[in-house]
């Protein structure tokens, strides 16, 4: 029986253990796509606890802690820092089965050697074992970075990002690792936004051209994103509940932006109608710049209206939404791929029903490029967990192409969460491993092995041009 979180933790047969260990364990992490903050990065920021690099922001374990009963004081308010650690470890006690489990303990054994369960009757010891590994030197925000093997990252960008602290960066030759801008023009898709018009203001300024029209909001994130090109921008990213692309023309877009931009609030009708255009827009601007498009896609957003005025976004308060039309995505996809704008796409679902649909259209515009140009994307957020790993590389397998997968990343705001990379790798290499025992493939590590290894690092390295 395998020890919990030993050497072989995950890992159930001599085959995934040899694949982990021989191929994967020691690959460098390529993260294109997180929430860190660059300036944190460039400023090499220490942490003062365990809950300044843990607990702020981490909206997993806020939902967590909310579903154990802890008062919202000690999740999103001002207590202090050693009060909501304790009672994020009583909230541990009771999280079993949960990857958050996994992952905490994953941390805590990774970057401060503590191997203890994390308890309420443990955590005084860990929080002091905690505090002392944080005052060494090589646990600051790029210390940890280096620690966990990250030969390039990829942060969430806004397009009125002025994008000077990742000049800064790349400048700074005293940090090896890659700090890259990634495109989000989150707000300009989302005009139900109470900031979306002083958005726009703002996107008018650092552009230098009016935005007093859907066409003249197209030229403006062109030019930016013809910006974060000349920065080192590799990929842009959006997400969206489930957009209809089969409603609405170009004439209702433009009169649903000038009612957004007048400070109306848009019909579902006029929404989608919006959001298609600029999509469709966006999807060329892509192209000509050289980025991978993004889109996430089913995510139900700021669900519980009486917390949202004092906690804000991102707080733990959204959910899994419905699932996106097939024929709708078709739809945008071929628009895009007739005049030959299509660029290399990833496709992120948080409703896992929707995997092996979406790798059955994706498989309709592959073309000349491996790993393959349109890749249904790692299991996201709620589907982020074992079963949901295993569960999207086996619509990947079944439907697509496997070996070309492109892998982990964190999507997190949190500098000790590249565990997770392990946990995936883990996971990857037990998947395998237990086809190869089985005699369901090959039982030729010397086959199986590299696929292991490229699907860890090397592909996404290929497929983003890194």
């Amino acid at each position: 029986m395998n020890t919990y979180l030993g050497e072989n933790f995950l890992l159930h047969s001599e085959p995934a253990r040899s694949l982990y260990h021989q191929y994967a364990e020691h690959e460098p992490i390529f993260d294109y796509h997180c929430h860190l903050s660059p300036k944190e990065i460039l400023e090499d920021t220490r942490f003062d606890t365990i809950t300044q690099v843990w607990l702020s922001g981490d909206h997993y374990k806020w939902r967590l802690m909310r579903a154990c009963g802890v008062p919202e004081e000690y999740i999103t308010g001002q207590a202090d820092p050693y009060e909501k650690f304790l009672h994020w470890a009583r909230t541990v006690e009771n999280s079993i089965g949960n990857p958050l489990y996994d992952w905490t303990h994953l941390e805590l054994k990774n970057y401060f050697g503590a191997t203890k369960l994390l308890s309420e009757k443990t955590a005084p010891e860990i929080w002091e074992q905690c505090s002392q590994k944080l005052a060494e030197p090589g646990f600051s925000a790029r210390g940890l970075i280096q620690r966990s093997g990250v030969k390039a990252l990829c942060t969430t960008d806004d397009p009125t990002d002025d994008l000077s602290v990742h000049r800064a960066l790349a400048r700074d030759g005293s940090f090896s690792v890659r700090v890259l801008p990634a495109f989000r023009p989150e707000t300009a898709l989302h005009p139900e936004q109470k900031n979306f018009v002083r958005w726009t203001e703002k996107l008018s300024q650092v552009s230098g051209l009016p935005v007093t029209s859907l066409s003249q909001l197209e030229d403006a994130l062109e030019k930016r994103a013809v910006f974060f090109r000349e920065n080192g921008c590799l990929m842009a990213d959006q997400s969206l509940l489930s957009p209809d692309f089969l409603s609405g023309t170009r004439a209702e877009a433009e009169q649903a932006f000038l009612k957004a931009l007048s400070g109306k609030e848009l019909t579902p009708y006029e929404q989608n109608a919006y959001q298609t255009q600029l999509l469709l827009s966006l999807g060329r601007i892509y192209h000509r710049a050289g980025f991978a498009m993004q889109l996430h896609l089913g995510v139900l957003r700021n669900c519980n209206s009486r917390l949202f005025p004092t906690t804000g976004p991102d707080a733990g308060f959204d959910s899994v939404g419905d699932g996106v039309s097939a024929a709708s995505l078709a739809l945008f996809f071929d628009a895009l791929d007739r005049t030959g704008e299509l660029p290399p796409t990833v496709l992120y679902s948080l409703n896992s029903g929707d995997e092996d649909k979406l790798s059955s259209l994706l498989g309709c515009f592959q073309e000349g490029m491996f790993p393959q140009k349109m890749q249904l994307g790692a299991p996201w957020w709620f589907c982020d967990h074992q079963e949901g790993m295993r569960k999207q590389m086996k619509a990947l397998a079944n439907v697509g192409l496997l070996s070309g997968f492109i892998g982990m990343l964190t999507d997190s705001r949190s500098f000790l969460s590249y565990a997770r990379h392990e946990y995936f790798r883990r996971v990857l290499c037990d998947l395998l491993g237990s086809w190869m025992e089985q005699g369901d493939i090959p039982a030729d590590r010397e086959l199986i092995g590299p696929m292991a290894r490229n699907i860890c690092y090397r592909n996404a390295a290929v497929y983003f041009k890194l």
